[in-house]
């Protein structure tokens, strides 16, 4: 099968909210239930999807487009704003298939760059990022390390 990105609605509401990833990785991301709330509450710039293989419900992500990231209009950027990958569908290219289709559309709307942010730590994504080929860029935000990807 390949996997597919769907929109979250009310009819896969349940399982997008049933993606968990393992118990020790539960500190570096938060549960799909949150980034719904933010998504309800930012929809201008939130962008959250539904990851499928089939039918079946493997992860979750959402991006952001062209936020003002100094809340001052100088600075807009674009992003990975959260990745959940099911336990038990990890390793399987989940993970690279939502960054490389957050890319996809940060590119059709114009963009040349993808940033996202991680928890240092045993079990945090951070290799993972710097795998796909981010680069910290030296912020810290909210104690989490900016990571960016040239997309041109």
């Amino acid at each position: 099968m390949t996997p597919r990105l769907e929109e979250v609605t009310p009819t896969n509401l349940d399982a997008a909210l049933s993606i968990r990833v393992r118990p020790e990785q539960e500190f570096a991301v938060a549960p799909v239930v949150k980034s719904l709330a933010e998504a309800y509450v930012h929809p201008t710039t939130a962008w959250p999807r539904l990851i499928l293989d089939g039918d079946r419900p493997v992860g979750f992500l959402m991006a952001f487009f062209d936020i003002d990231w100094h809340e001052d209009g100088t600075l807009f950027r674009s992003g990975l704003w959260r990745l959940n990958i099911a336990d038990g569908e990890q390793g399987r290219g989940y993970g690279r298939f939502a960054v490389e289709s957050v890319a996809a559309e940060i590119r059709r709307r114009g963009g040349k760059e993808l940033y996202v942010s991680w928890h240092e730590g045993e079990n945090g994504p951070e290799n993972f990022y710097l795998g796909l080929g981010f680069r910290p860029n030296g912020e810290v935000v909210e104690g989490e390390i900016v990571g960016v990807l040239d997309l041109t």
